[in-house]
């Protein structure tokens, strides 16, 4: 894996200059892998799948706002000459895409938001067992039932439970902290770009309430659900989410070079 501004990513070049670059943006404690090779290798475009300050293999650490992880983000553009590009995120990684377009519109080509919201509601007991090492465990437990729905595959949610359970306190915790603070409702609509919201039916962490009312409040938004889904609808579903994400991209205008 590549490294650039600190950052490592696991980048696929496939396609040409005609269509804007993809940028993948992970969740909680999560790295660029979180991504299967389904929405990773998106056919015919340029995807770079981000490991955030702290996570991964990326340098440094950890981020104390989802606003400090997109300045990140900015700095990963201008080190390998982007200038503008489409943010897709998952969970966190869809709030610092949020914050993106709105910090800096003029980078942002479109925006893929998947099982995310525009504030989070996180019960306090999970932020309360994430702030130290003896309570922990309980967090991590917590965690897991939240993203796993009904119909979550048994290896998905295994792997989700050591994904989760290798991640370091410290991490997670302030990870869970920058989205606790985070809060966009009022600034949706100056959101210009186009935008496509993915949820699951089932998703018990950003629930299809919160992803409708992402999809209402910004002005070019298109929302999908997916039924059965729950909060990791990307390792659920990843053939579904690609197919969604392929054909939104080609929808998106864009002009190469700056």
């Amino acid at each position: 894996m590549p490294l650039a501004s600190g950052l490592y990513y696991f980048a696929h070049q496939s396609g040409g200059y005609e269509k804007p670059p993809v940028i993948l943006l992970h969740g909680a404690g999560a790295d660029c892998f979180l991504w299967p090779p389904e929405i990773r290798r998106l056919p015919e475009l340029r995807v770079f799948a981000l490991d955030l300050p702290g996570h991964g293999k990326s340098t440094g650490p950890g981020r104390q706002s989802i606003e400090e992880y997109a300045r990140c983000v900015i700095s990963f553009l201008d080190t390998i000459s982007l200038w503008k590009a489409v943010f897709v995120g998952h969970s966190m990684g869809g709030a610092i895409a949020l914050s993106l377009a709105l910090e800096f519109p003029e980078r942002t080509a479109g925006l893929g938001l998947i099982a995310t919201s525009a504030r989070f509601s996180l019960p306090p007991s999970l932020l309360e067992d994430a702030s130290t090492p003896a309570t922990f465990s309980s967090a991590v437990e917590q965690l897991h039932t939240l993203s796993c729905g009904p119909h979550t595959p048994a290896d998905v949610a295994k792997q989700t439970l050591k994904r989760l359970q290798a991640i370091r306190q410290t991490l997670l915790y302030a990870d869970l902290q920058a989205c606790s603070r985070f809060d966009v409702l009022s600034r949706l609509d100056s959101i210009q770009v186009p935008s496509l919201v993915i949820c699951g039916t089932e998703d018990k962490l950003t629930p299809l309430r919160q992803a409708s009312f992402l999809a209402q409040g910004i002005p070019n938004a298109a929302l999908q659900t997916i039924d059965g889904a729950g909060h990791l609808v990307i390792l659920e579903q990843p053939q579904r989410v690609a197919r969604l994400l392929s054909i939104f991209l080609k929808t998106i205008p864009y002009q190469p070079g700056r």
